[in-house]
């Protein structure tokens, strides 16, 4: 496909996916997304001819002027959308899919000192919210979403929605998902979480054995009063009748 047909391309999917956009002549002049992504499809022409410095200097200057920084060696597919674009950051081994939304501060980053694929691979319609990281080698699934200020450090399963510190997954085709397990979350609190649910179980069974001995002395208590009750009227009857006894007895 031309240059001049994927232009049209990306001109096209800022309508379809920003209310904001009115005019033709207002997105090729005041979206810097748009440029961010023109610009590296050039610099990233350059890196795979082995003009790797010269690649690198060009994206340092489209940088400057976006605020967005693409490095030259990711792979970005069609019609990829950058909104306000400000403080984003994809790094070297990034993949990113067609149709893929990204917000202001979106980081694609790697992790540790590792080499060869150390980025995220976003698939196609993949949409991630402002300030998210996605940090490693892991998968973004299809039409998956990442909620703002998330930071994703596992793979997402496509058509799933994550939020969260670390993020994640609260929606999957369609349907609610429900946590009971903190091991699911994997938060750095997790442990303490699970230590105090597990304090929570011992002391509810503790109870629940005290209510126990409670009810089996209520009810010996209970029953030895009945047992008092039904003597004291025993003796009264037996009282009586000796009374009725004693009267008739000098007749």
């Amino acid at each position: 496909m031309s240059f001049i047909a994927r232009a049209r391309e990306d001109v096209q999917s800022v309508f379809e996916r920003d209310p904001a956009a009115t005019s033709t002549i207002g997105v090729l002049l005041c979206y810097p997304g748009i440029h961010a992504v023109w610009g590296h499809r050039f610099t990233h022409w350059l890196w795979c001819r082995h003009f790797r410095l010269l690649a690198r200097f060009l994206s340092q200057i489209i940088r400057f002027f976006t605020g967005i920084e693409i490095h030259p060696g990711a792979t970005m597919g069609h019609r990829v959308f950058i909104d306000h674009g400000m403080g984003v950051v994809i790094g070297e081994t990034a993949i990113v899919g067609d149709d893929v939304t990204l917000y202001q501060g979106v980081t694609l980053g790697g992790t540790g000192k590792e080499k060869g694929k150390r980025h995220p691979t976003l698939r196609n319609g993949v949409f991630v919210g402002n300030n998210a990281n996605i940090l490693g080698n892991i998968i973004i699934g299809e039409n998956s979403r990442v909620g703002a200020g998330s930071v994703v450090l596992r793979d997402v399963p496509p058509n799933s929605t994550v939020v969260g510190v670390p993020a994640h997954i609260i929606y999957k085709d369609g349907q609610r998902v429900l946590i009971t397990d903190p091991r699911d979350i994997k938060d750095p609190l997790s442990d303490v979480i699970i230590a105090l649910s597990k304090q929570v179980e011992e002391l509810r069974d503790r109870l629940e054995m005290h209510d126990a001995v409670l009810q089996n002395e209520r009810t010996l208590v209970d029953n030895l009063a009945q047992e008092d009750g039904e003597r004291d009227q025993y003796r009264s009857s037996e009282q009586l009748s000796q009374e009725y006894h004693d009267l008739g007895s000098g007749i």
